[in-house]
């Protein structure tokens, strides 16, 4: 039973040397590229009251999120699932500016189930929001950073799928469905399931051309080309429909301007986050893993709950997630190894090699183990009355 106390929860993981000094080398990299950009860094707390926390943000969230009592007011708070809605509620309730605002972020969130079978509770979040601008060009930017940031992180055969939650907005307004109905069409299309879709179609008696638009929405997706074939498939849908095609097709030319050969391919059908993003919506894939590993959009109307409505676009990822798939090798550090010793300017020494960007261990009396064996490849010893460096095969 002793050993029982060391278990972790199912879903919640720890980094451990060396590979945590090279995960905080890549949540650097990527915070560095972001500042690139000119997004500047937020801190948003671990824990706020239920109501700001999930204000805005819909039913999925709130499955997610584990509550607590304040004991200091009774009030419910909640733990972030994600920081995504909070850095709005920053944007707006505490920047307030009236320029577009650049933010980035990265912490821990937890959630209460993991995303897929054998994932995370506690993912490592970072990520990107850019607020004030509601044209192509701010989507197809967070495209682009979201492409960068990937490929700093060593993520190569990258497949983005597009989407654009206004398709099937467009669709659900012409069908006079119930909410059932409604909730077994979303699901069906989250499938791709052709042949659920085809009996709902013929179950509800649907209208014959609604009904083929449906169909085709479902398979609409691959290269450029499925853009031109949607323009004709989904023409019924009405003009709104097609300033969805009309904006994708911008977004994905603004953002092969900026990421030469980006990997954009598109999915009409793409409903992740339908209930949150209000236009354009992205996911990220690499070969041999189902899961997206990045995703975003546009979400605009997050504003409305905190009284100011502003436009809003981004994406997020699991950094430990890109870490795990890039597996870089622990970066050997060395170092050198100082003698327990009182003699004169063995401070001095280390505080000057420290200063200079060394890392250096100090023996401590009586300690088990050598230079060797703490991982230094150096020493210092004393020579003529100075203290010097040198290599520990030297010695």
């Amino acid at each position: 039973m002793t050993s029982n106390r060391w278990l972790l929860p199912e879903g919640i993981e720890e980094v451990l040397p060396p590979q945590a000094e090279a995960l905080e080398m890549l949540c650097r990299s990527v915070l560095d590229q972001f500042s690139a950009w000119g997004y500047e860094q937020v801190m948003p707390p671990l824990i706020e009251y239920l109501e700001s926390l999930l204000t805005g943000t819909g039913e999925d969230l709130e499955l997610q999120t584990f509550k607590i009592t304040d004991l200091l007011t009774g009030r419910l708070m909640g733990v972030r699932a994600d920081i995504t809605p909070q850095v709005a509620r920053i944007d707006i309730n505490r920047l307030q500016r009236q320029t577009p605002t650049r933010l980035c972020y990265l912490g821990t969130v937890l959630q209460t189930r993991p995303s897929g079978p054998g994932g995370t509770r506690a993912p490592f979040q970072v990520g990107a929001e850019l607020y004030g601008h509601a044209g192509a060009e701010s989507d197809a930017e967070i495209v682009a950073l979201m492409l960068k940031t990937l490929q700093i992180s060593g993520i190569r055969n990258v497949h983005v799928d597009l989407g654009h939650v206004g398709l099937y907005r467009s669709l659900l307004q012409r069908l006079d469905l119930t909410p059932d109905q409604e909730q077994i069409l979303f699901e069906a299309l989250q499938k791709k399931a052709s042949a659920e879709i085809r009996k709902a179609v013929d179950d509800w008696k649907l209208p014959r051309d609604l009904a083929d638009a449906l169909m085709h929405m479902n398979e609409l997706h691959g290269d450029a080309a499925v853009l031109g074939e949607a323009r004709g498939a989904l023409k019924k849908l009405g003009r709104e429909a097609l300033a969805c095609i009309d904006d994708l097709e911008r977004i994905a030319d603004l953002t092969q301007r900026q990421v030469r050969d980006a990997p954009l391919f598109f999915d009409l059908a793409e409903l992740r986050g339908y209930h949150y993003h209000t236009g354009m919506m992205f996911t990220a894939y690499v070969p041999g893993r189902g899961q997206g590993i990045a995703r975003g959009g546009r979400y605009d109307d997050i504003g409305n709950a905190f009284g100011h409505a502003r436009p809003a676009t981004g994406f997020s990822m699991d950094i430990k997630t890109v870490f795990d798939l890039v597996s870089p090798p622990p970066r050997s550090r060395g170092g050198i190894f100082a003698p327990s010793s009182e003699v004169p300017g063995l401070a001095d020494a280390i505080d000057g090699l420290r200063r200079d960007g060394e890392r250096v261990i100090c023996q401590l009396p009586g300690q088990v183990g050598d230079a060797r064996e703490m991982g230094c490849t150096r020493e210092l010893y004393l020579d003529g009355g100075r203290w010097k460096v040198r290599d520990l095969d030297d010695a």
